[in-house]
């Protein structure tokens, strides 16, 4: 079994998953999942904050410029950083089964019996991770 996630729905995923009321092996498992997606997460946050520096208006000293709430930057070419954007997020995070088939397996169950109503952002979200862990079952 082989999960691919694209990192544009890490996030979503994430939040759907954690906020499932879970106990035993279901619960550790799902929070063994939510780490992977996690740290992925972490490191893509990590990567879009580099490519706005880099895209970024600079100062005198070559510093990228914040913008005037501080919370982002001053982009200078917004459609060559939307471009590189769109490509961090169309990657996949890809976990493959050895190791975490059992994990792959108690969390494509929890989904499959979970019996509550999604809707908006998180019926997006889980209807997203079910189609990629059936995709995954399928390539075993």
């Amino acid at each position: 079994m082989q999960v691919k996630i694209k990192h544009a729905k890490l996030g979503q995923v994430i939040d759907l998953l954690f906020n499932l009321s879970l106990k035993g092996k279901q619960s550790r498992h799902r929070t063994k999942f939510i780490q992977k997606l996690s740290e992925r997460y972490k490191e893509v946050e990590e990567q879009r904050i580099e490519l706005a520096k880099e895209f970024a208006k600079k100062d005198e000293n070559d510093e990228p410029l914040k913008t005037k709430d501080g919370k982002g930057y001053e982009i200078e070419d917004q459609e060559a950083f939307q471009k590189e954007i769109k490509e961090l997020f169309e990657e996949e995070l890809v976990i493959d089964g050895g190791d975490n088939q059992g994990m792959l397996q108690t969390v494509k169950k929890v989904l499959d019996e979970c019996d509550v109503a999604f809707s908006g952002v998180q019926a997006t979200a889980y209807d997203y991770i079910c189609d990629q862990l059936e995709e995954g079952v399928k390539h075993d």
